[in-house]
């Protein structure tokens, strides 16, 4: 198990306001923890930094866009 208790919670700038996002810790040591903002104490998804840059880069490039 992965201890949370100091990640530092973001959400993206363009997320706009309400509690409909996700969340994403990327100050811990070898990981990125990602979480639902709607439920904060729930669960995390874990990525490795080298993970998290292959999906992020997915996204930017139009991989999962839906047509």
């Amino acid at each position: 198990m992965v201890d949370l208790t100091y990640a530092h919670w973001r959400k993206s700038t363009r997320s706009g306001s309400g509690n409909n996002c996700v969340e994403v810790a990327g100050n811990l040591s070898g990981i990125v923890a990602v979480r639902d903002s709607k439920d904060p104490s729930g669960p995390a998804l874990i990525f490795t930094p080298g993970e998290w840059r292959t999906f992020v880069s997915g996204v930017k490039a139009g991989e999962f866009d839906r047509a």
